[in-house]
């Protein structure tokens, strides 16, 4: 999946491409609006993210042309403002999402995976995520493996979700410690790994076939078995 972050702040830019590519997108990055619309034209993209105060063409300019050209990109709206009236605005121009800055990035991708989601299969949001044997029911909250149905705890069932919805991607420890604890820890703190084994315990421990896996010095991957 291919992201196009334009964003003319090198350090919000530099912190939102790694973090895509650290959860597998292909990223490409723009610097101004001009720039940006020429890269969404010529080549195509999943989603794309596009401040609103860009030099050249700011982000509004850009959406607008990109809707009269009829290029359907997904766009998620960065902004510093957010009033109602800015949000509307940008909703209406032509942005699929919008999302106020400051943010984390853990809910940056949640919104880059919710497009990408309903980008596949439009006007459906499926109740039910599975991953090779395991299903979770997101109405139920009931999690199975094969036939047997886990117990789990609501971090646990939040940390499987989050590895549910990444299938295949790997995810570090800082991106579980916001997603599941929703605030910043001490990114050496082993309360991940802790949660992590617990988890194990429960996903993998009685069958041959393992699904939860370590990736050293990087994070966690949920594969299918």
């Amino acid at each position: 999946m291919r992201v196009l972050v334009i964003e003319d702040d090198d350090k919000i830019a530099s912190f939102v491409t790694n973090g895509l590519k650290q959860a597998g997108f292909e990223t490409s990055r723009a610097a101004n609006g001009a720039d940006g619309l020429r890269l969404a034209l010529n080549d195509h993209y999943d989603v794309a993210v596009v401040d609103i105060m860009l030099p050249k063409l700011d982000g509004l300019g850009l959406i607008e042309e990109l809707r009269r050209q009829q290029v359907n990109t997904p766009v998620i709206i960065l902004s510093a403002k957010r009033s109602v009236d800015d949000r509307i605005k940008g909703l209406q121009t032509g942005g699929d999402d919008y999302l106020v800055k400051p943010f984390s990035f853990s809910e940056l991708l949640a919104r880059v995976q919710a497009l990408l989601r309903r980008a596949s299969h439009p006007g459906v949001e499926s109740a039910r995520l599975t991953v090779g044997d395991l299903s979770m029911n997101l109405l139920s909250r009931d999690v199975v493996r094969a036939s047997e149905k886990l117990d789990l705890q609501a971090r646990e069932y939040a940390l499987l979700e989050y590895l549910m919805r990444n299938a295949g991607r790997v995810v570090s420890k800082t991106m579980i410690l916001e997603r599941v604890w929703g605030y910043s820890f001490d990114p050496q703190t082993n309360v991940v790994d802790v949660l992590v084994c617990r988890l194990r315990n429960k996903v993998d421990k009685n069958f041959t076939e393992k699904m939860i896996h370590t990736i050293r010095g990087v994070g966690y991957v949920l594969k299918k078995a």
